[in-house]
């Protein structure tokens, strides 16, 4: 038999990985970059903690409620196509939020034009991963992407932290406006273009549905802190109650009649968003409930650890960043460590072994977090932390797409991008909820004790408040109320830790559900 040679154009596929894998870093990068730089926007923008939230909330919402429709468009018109333009929007947006004068301008670009283009980037820099690379390859490129997606949340207050200090928080959005246009030549020239040859047509239906869908959704999850998770406790109330269970369950309502919608279509022929039957495949049915899993610990360990070392230990925007960099490290060392144990021992194990590093990390965060907590304390859980999430995000990647055909790559992978979305979103919910009120009963209890007077003492509360959309708890520099809020801080910390510690113990042993595949098993063969 003569061998085939590769296309010449084969050769540039691993600067193609290269090109995508930056693009990712960018994407995931701005989830986190501005959460250090929230008072300093809200000063020099003139705005409040309320604005802010909405702006960072906004991303989110539109990023997680557009992924799946945005995968599936890419299937049908091309990936690389669809990520030209989704990178297009999101450099017009990093350079409409870079220029901004109010919260609503930087609303517009971040919330609005960014999300929208990460929403058609992300799920095209991983179908075309999976319609590029085969076998033992492909697990390697997936490694390699799962580690930056890992690696950058942990890096983004890091970054945030040094250019709001030593230049500005609006260069969070230049860098963009910079690498986007160079990834777009890039990818001109080394990314091929890929879809799938055998879609019929769009499902407008569908795509509302689902799209209004997610939005209730992530809306719920992402404002229950601001609104209340039942009792009304902001201006947005029906009848006495939140708005917050209205829209879930309308979210519900929504969801559940696009998934009759898709299973009808689906058995009748005719083009769908999602194909609710590639969940047969265990890879990909666990895959998700994992990355949900991941997700949700992860991102709400790390919207905690921030909080703590700035409002509990009183470090600044950027010294804290730097405390939490080691995470960031390895998580890129354990990303890249992860692909040759999944190909001696297979992902499955190297997914468990993960969580069960990052949560022995995050129960160690729990252990020796106070208020005089030292960087040498802290770096054994953050080490633990980063490497578990290397490991895990590196692997669920190749896991998620393993058995999916390449042809659905792209809806498959938007549906695995919503998930972590979700996942984030809900585990910051939660977990910010948990500090938040523990914060305010602990700091109430000691001040009450203090003789505080009740003018100091509501001030001091309401900014413990603040604090959970990123503001500071430190603005009474009396030694007695520092002294109260940092142990308050400190103690409130180690619950809302402790949540994530356990959701990711529990993803930890849902891990075994997960099939062990073999990197270079051929994908087209699902493993039910």
């Amino acid at each position: 038999m003569v061998a085939i040679a590769r296309p010449a154009q084969d050769r540039k596929r691993w600067f193609a990985l290269v090109v995508l894998s930056s693009s990712l870093f960018i994407i995931v990068l701005d989830t986190t970059i501005l959460n250090v730089a929230v008072p300093t926007i809200i000063r020099e923008l003139h705005t409040d903690v309320s604005a802010l939230q909405w702006v960072i909330s906004g991303y989110a919402l539109v990023f997680a409620s557009l992924l799946i429709t945005f995968g599936r468009l890419g299937d049908i018109f091309g990936r690389r196509r669809l990520f030209f333009i989704g990178a297009t929007m999101f450099g017009i947006g990093s350079l409409v939020a870079s220029l901004s004068h109010s919260a609503s301008q930087l609303f517009i670009g971040e919330a609005l034009l960014e999300g929208i283009g990460a929403a058609a980037m992300l799920p095209a820099t991983l179908s075309i991963i999976s319609a590029t690379f085969q076998g033992r390859e492909r697990g390697i490129a997936f490694a390699v992407w799962g580690a930056v997606a890992g690696g950058a949340g942990a890096l983004g207050p890091w970054v945030g932290g040094i250019l709001t200090t030593d230049y500005s928080w609006r260069w969070a959005f230049r860098i963009n406006v910079v690498i986007v246009p160079i990834a777009i030549i890039a990818a001109i020239l080394v990314v091929k273009e890929s879809k799938d040859e055998d879609a019929s047509g769009l499902d407008p239906l569908g795509v509302v549905v689902v799209t209004l869908g997610l939005v209730a959704l992530v809306f719920g999850i992402i404002e229950a802190e601001r609104y209340g998770w039942w009792k009304a406790i902001g201006n947005l109330s029906i009848g006495g109650l939140s708005v917050v269970p209205f829209s879930i369950a309308a979210s519900a309502v929504l969801l559940t009649a696009f998934v009759v919608l898709e299973m009808r279509r689906v058995r009748v022929g005719e083009p769908v968003v999602f194909d609710f039957t590639d969940l047969k495949h265990r890879g990909f049915r666990y895959g998700l409930i994992n990355t949900g899993v991941l997700a949700m610990g992860e991102f709400g360990a790390f919207f905690v650890l921030p909080l703590f070392l700035q409002a509990g230990l009183g470090l600044s925007a950027v010294r804290s960043g730097a405390w939490l960099l080691p995470a960031g490290i390895a998580a890129f060392a354990g990303g890249a460590i992860a692909g040759g144990l999944s190909h001696r021992f297979g992902p499955k194990y190297v997914i468990t072994a993960g969580l069960t590093l990052e949560a022995i990390g995050i129960w160690y965060y729990v252990a020796i977090f106070g208020p005089s907590t030292s960087f040498l304390d802290l770096l054994p859980g953050l080490v633990l932390h980063g490497i578990g999430i290397g490991f895990a995000t590196s692997q669920l990647t190749n896991v998620v797409l393993s058995d999916i055909p390449p042809a659905k790559a792209g809806s498959a992978s938007g549906a695995a991008g919503m998930i972590r979305q979700v996942g984030t979103a809900l585990g910051i919910a939660l977990i910010g909820a948990i500090f938040a009120s523990q914060a305010t009963s602990l700091i109430h209890h000691d001040i009450e004790r203090a003789n505080v007077p009740a003018p100091v003492r509501a001030a001091v509360l309401a900014n413990v408040r603040n604090s959970v959309g990123g503001g500071t708890t430190n603005a009474h520099t009396e030694p007695q109320i520092t002294t109260i809020i940092r142990n308050g801080i400190s103690d409130a910390s180690k619950p809302a830790v402790g949540f994530a510690g356990f959701v990711v113990t529990i993803g930890a042993l849902l891990s075994l559900l997960v099939p062990n595949i073999p990197p270079d098993e051929d994908p087209a063969e699902p493993v039910l």
